[in-house]
């Protein structure tokens, strides 16, 4: 841990364009795109629906939706949809999103009782309506919160921080190894085998964007707050965790919803610092999946500015990139583009 950490360190120095240089590794994002996905920053979910399916086609290079699906997952695997639910479902995963990708998982013949919609705590999920879709759809829905953490199961820091309840080691708090170890959800380790990422074009304070490689780690483990408070610390922490087994080792495959891109505010519903990109973006590389959206959140703010906002740290992309999770040049990254003619 400490010779990577050591290495995440040195890749700070590396900048953003030279990283990768001399590797010939590239990442795809298809991208479907619809004008008419959204009317007044709200999703129209025939068009959504549409749009799911040309991207998991591409994604799979088929025409065949249920080949597509099989190419990730079997009839066997439990699929985990993560979603991102605490932002509220107008600027967090939104669930017609969710609702179109579920429905075509389903339709392509997985049982339903085989896919998980999951997030970090049942509140969040609650007020963002996915008890209900999950009822809806006849799927399950699950808080890794809820369902508890591995004590066989974790990711090892020097950080420690405050434990808090819930957290696996808070009983043992006062303990001298206490506090150094972020458990994994039983949800992962015991439940589910395949991962499909459903992030949100967000913008974090932290991390530049509230995307995929944050939603696959801070959710899936405990005692995570020793690492919220700064950023660096999060820049390291986040792609270690993520290359565990249960997380990177079952990732299906991510997808961002860019229907609309919220440059700021945060966890907060500011649509005035909003625009409507009208797109669904598909990957199996999370680093290219954020990395674009990060350059989709710059561009926003620059047509917008204000005075003394600094530039998005790239530290947490440059230290993923090399853990070997994804691609973080963006000289590096194909954009296959799937346009739909607007409708009269």
């Amino acid at each position: 841990m400490a010779i990577r950490s050591l290495a995440c360190a040195l890749l700070l120095l590396v900048p953003l364009g030279l990283l990768g240089a001399g590797d010939d590794r590239r990442a795809t994002v298809h991208v479907v795109e619809d004008l008419d996905a959204t009317r007044s920053f709200e999703p129209v979910e025939p068009v959504v629906r549409d749009m799911v399916q040309r991207g998991i086609q591409a994604l799979a290079r088929t025409n065949d939706t249920r080949a597509a699906w099989r190419r990730f997952a079997s009839p066997k695997d439990v699929v985990g949809f993560r979603i991102c639910s605490a932002p509220g479902p107008v600027t967090g995963s939104r669930p017609i999103v969710v609702r179109a990708l579920v429905q075509s998982l389903i339709s392509a013949g997985h049982p339903p009782r085989q896919i998980v919609l999951w997030d970090k705590r049942a509140s969040d999920m609650i007020l963002a309506g996915y008890p209900k879709l999950a009822d809806e759809l006849g799927i399950r829905w699950a808080a890794t919160e809820e369902v508890g953490w591995d004590p066989d199961r974790s990711y090892e820091n020097a950080t420690v921080g405050r434990l808090l309840i819930g957290d696996l080691e808070y009983s043992r708090r006062d303990r001298a190894e206490s506090g150094k170890r972020s458990h994994v959800s039983k949800l992962l380790t015991r439940d589910v085998t395949k991962i499909v990422l459903v992030t949100p074009l967000l913008n974090h304070n932290h991390l530049g964007l509230n995307g995929q490689l944050a939603n696959l780690s801070l959710g899936a483990v405990d005692n995570t707050l020793r690492f919220e408070q700064e950023s660096w610390r999060l820049a390291e922490a986040i792609p270690e965790i993520c290359a565990l087994d249960d997380l990177f080792g079952k990732l299906a495959f991510g997808v961002s919803d860019a229907l609309l891109c919220q440059y700021r505010g945060e966890d907060r519903t500011l649509l005035h610092y909003a625009v409507a990109l009208n797109e669904l973006r598909f990957s199996t590389d999370p680093v290219a999946l954020d990395v674009l959206g990060i350059r989709d959140i710059e561009r926003s703010r620059a047509t917008h500015p204000i005075d003394g906002e600094k530039p998005i740290k790239m530290d947490l992309y440059f230290n993923a990139a090399l853990q070997e999770l994804g691609v973080a040049n963006t000289n590096l990254i194909d954009v296959a583009r799937i346009r739909t003619a607007q409708r009269p």
